[in-house]
């Protein structure tokens, strides 16, 4: 995890670069973070948009969303608190634990998703017998 912080960190020091040198154009830190981010964000945003669209499309229920958006959370999270662990020294800062992390939350949902399922078709069997 540790590794892959870095390389991030290295990925946007090289952008930076790139930018000071290609292009001449020298930015504080702070106009650096405006730009970069709100480029980064347009572009996510407009991909979510249009993968939204096409879950729209397909009449897919609110349940996708509140799973896409959840997931999006966990991944936030588990990456806080491995970052946390690197700052204060407290545990191993590993990206196996943000996997097993996300691991728990894809079991759980699954496990939820196959009772919901189960629940949903007795239902409709109990609802066409009567």
């Amino acid at each position: 995890m540790r590794d892959f912080v870095m390389l991030m960190a290295e990925i946007v020091n090289d952008i930076h670069d790139i930018l000071t040198d290609l292009f001449g154009l020298h930015m504080t830190d702070k106009e650096l973070h405006f730009w970069i981010i709100g480029i980064v964000g347009m572009a996510t945003f407009f991909v979510v948009y249009f993968f939204f669209k096409l879950i729209e499309k397909m009449k897919w229920s609110v349940a996708i969303y509140s799973f896409i958006y959840t997931l999006t959370g966990m991944i936030v999270l588990v990456f806080a608190i491995e970052l946390q662990q690197a700052i204060t020294n407290r545990g191993n800062m590993e990206f196996a634990d943000a996997v097993e992390g996300l691991r728990g939350f894809l079991v759980l949902f699954i496990i939820y998703a196959l009772l919901a399922l189960a629940i949903y078709t007795i239902k409709i069997f109990i609802s066409k017998k009567k």
